[in-house]
């Protein structure tokens, strides 16, 4: 499967994007390429397309198998496992950003809780650190907030506010 040199560099540009995100850039670029591919895909195909190892080829499917961005799929006489991503980019995101608050936000904020209970407890008198902790849980808390409601939006609403608030802006100057 030879690959035109804008989809290498999508591929790569995908999988530095997700490097940045504390994400695994094989995974990325493995998926990346699922979500190029306008066929299902199995372990050989991204092998020889991507040139990275049987092994983190292997590894790279379960882990997005377990994240809900690639569907195993049927092809009808081949013995091989296939797998076909989720194609709607704006689901794929979403499963994406859960996916990074489940594993690293959610983590962080219970930390966070759990440090200013214990300098409340431990250091009352140290109110100026305190009072920084919690600015800095309230953020989180506001943004995760904000994260669930607009996750509870159908994509066509995200859509057209985004619209909206370019409007705003350019109303605004």
């Amino acid at each position: 499967m030879a690959l035109a040199p804008s989809t290498e560099k999508f591929i790569a540009s995908w999988g530095k994007m997700a490097s940045k995100w504390c994400a695994n850039r094989t995974v990325a670029e493995v998926h990346a390429l699922f979500f190029l591919s306008a066929e299902p895909l199995n372990a050989e195909d991204i092998t020889r397309a991507l040139a990275f190892s049987r092994s983190n080829v292997s590894a790279s499917l379960r882990e997005l198998e377990s994240r809900g961005l690639i569907n195993p799929v049927y092809v009808r006489g081949d013995r091989k496992q296939y797998y076909e991503a989720t194609k709607d980019p704006w689901e794929a995101f979403r499963r994406i950003l859960d996916e990074q608050k489940r594993r690293a936000v959610d983590p962080t904020v219970a930390t966070f809780r759990a440090c200013l209970d214990e300098q409340a407890r431990t250091f009352p008198e140290d109110s100026y650190t305190a009072e920084r902790m919690s600015e800095v849980l309230s953020l989180f808390e506001a943004v995760l907030s904000l994260y669930s409601e607009l996750r509870r939006l159908p994509t066509e609403s995200i859509q057209n506010f985004s619209k909206l608030t370019e409007k705003v802006r350019e109303a605004i100057g």
